[in-house]
């Protein structure tokens, strides 16, 4: 995947932002994630391969004081971006803080559009209202994320602005041809990236040496092993010259989505000297939505006092009992991400550099699990079984009917399973032909993604048999 633009959507709680990236994105993508036990809206979008579109105030540290996180938020977008959309709510009179925002985006002299949100409202207000922001007419586009109102126009402008358009033609062929591994490692404030990130470059030859830059960059390091190349991306991120927290790392909202949606596989790492939070399950849900690989790499192993490192999985129960603050932490991983119980878990210490190695390794593997395709005869083997072993259930005297599922792409592996009734088919049961498709077939660290299609009542039957329905 090529390196894309990235826009920003800046603006006030409630202007419509994640309402618009969802309009823009042509589908819907805000989710309930059961599995985590928490709502979650993502927060990023490419789009028509032209862009990445960010809307940061879907992901804050929830440990922040709140006016601070927005504040964060703000300038993080106005540093990371290549265009700002700065986003207010037509039917309100701006305010303070509007044109506070307005004037940080301006400073910046980068490309800044007024998008006036929620204009199909008969309490829209004439763009007029808006002038004193300093934004011209021609880069003011009146929108609705509810009916797409300017939304056409709002993207040929944006299009315009970074000379960055719709590639349809060459997307697939790019990505087919791309032969490294893109891994980033992604983690709260001071969990250990940037040394884990130096630590690698010491296990392994350099191809390209990490090359500082603005706050605005992802660091980069290629390596190679055992002839793969392998891509490191570090959202650390640097301070700027003159900021007061020196040495200290600021939680960065689009450099961890713009990684995340580059990147192949994610390391999302965990302090095990600290409980998990939750900016890491949101994390770890982003990534997972995202249809990335994860590995989950615990740090700073050489801080416990029983410390020697384990490569394991959150559901693994065959810990070492000797290891209690490792059996501990293992058993927290287990609570706090349960949804993750596919992933690996490996116990490194970037101060000693034990089981950095072992990342190689367990990189390639999730690589191979993403590009895993199973034969069809295999998967409707495992489909048959799951149904006779637990029909799903439904209403009275209707019930779903399972009559055979395919695998129709890779990285992420996507499985369409087809039959009849398949609106009754409760989330619970998806999850269980998840497992029952995992433990023939582990894909080691990789989500999975399913669809239901609903064939017609009549007409042929296109089971693989021909004979019969699973159920």
């Amino acid at each position: 995947m090529k390196k894309l633009p990235i826009v920003a959507l800046i603006g006030q709680t409630n202007a419509g932002k994640s309402s618009l990236l969802n309009r823009m994105a042509h589908k819907n993508i805000a989710i309930v994630a059961r599995e985590a036990g928490t709502t979650r809206d993502s927060v990023v979008a490419t789009i028509d391969q032209a862009f990445t579109l960010i809307d940061t105030a879907g992901l804050k540290n929830p440990e922040d004081d709140f006016e601070a996180s927005i504040q964060d938020q703000i300038e993080d977008a106005i540093d990371s971006a290549d265009l700002i959309l700065l986003t207010v709510d037509s039917t309100k009179y701006p305010d303070f803080r509007d044109k506070d925002i307005a004037r940080m985006a301006l400073k910046s002299r980068k490309p800044v559009l007024l998008v006036l949100n929620k204009s199909d409202l008969k309490e829209s207000l004439p763009f007029t209202e808006y002038i004193k922001f300093g934004i011209k007419a021609d880069e003011t586009y009146q929108t609705s994320a509810t009916t797409g109102q300017g939304i056409k126009d709002l993207k040929s402008r944006i299009y315009r602005e970074l000379n960055s358009y719709p590639n349809t033609n060459e997307a697939d062929s790019e990505a087919k041809t791309e032969t490294s591994i893109k891994v980033a490692l992604i983690g709260r404030p001071n969990v250990g990236k940037s040394s884990l990130f130096n630590r690698l470059g010491q296990k392994q030859q350099a191809i390209t040496s990490s090359k500082q830059g603005t706050t605005r960059d992802i660091n980069r390091l290629e390596l190679k092993f055992k002839g793969q190349t392998i891509e490191f991306l570090d959202t650390a991120g640097l301070r700027k010259p003159g900021k007061r927290e020196v040495g200290i790392e600021k939680f960065s909202a689009i450099r961890t989505l713009s990684a995340i949606e580059e990147s192949d596989i994610c390391l999302l790492l965990v302090d095990s000297t600290e409980p998990h939070s939750k900016l890491d399950q949101s994390l770890a849900g982003q990534i997972i939505e995202a249809g990335k690989s994860v590995i989950l790499v615990i740090t700073k192993s050489d801080l416990l006092d029983n410390s020697t490192p384990v490569v394991s999985t959150i559901s693994d129960k065959s810990k070492p009992t000797e290891l209690s603050q490792i059996d501990n932490i293992l058993d927290n991983l287990e609570r706090d991400f349960n949804f993750l119980s596919f992933a690996p878990v490996i116990i490194t210490s970037s101060e000693t550099g034990k089981n950095v190695t072992k990342l190689f390794e367990l990189i390639t593997e999730v690589d191979l699990a993403r590009h895993t395709e199973l034969k069809t005869s295999e998967l409707n083997k495992v489909l048959n079984e799951a149904a006779i072993s637990h029909p799903p259930a439904g209403l009275k005297n209707t019930h779903p009917k399972l009559q055979y599922i395919t695998q129709t792409d890779t990285c992420p592996p996507w499985f369409v399973i087809h039959g009849r009734e398949m609106e009754l088919l409760h989330w619970s049961y998806k999850r269980y032909l998840e497992r029952c498709i995992r433990e023939k077939f582990p894909f080691l660290g990789t989500p999975l993604k399913f669809s239901f299609h609903n064939d017609r009542k009549n007409g042929p039957r296109k089971s693989i048999n021909r004979t019969k329905d699973l159920l």
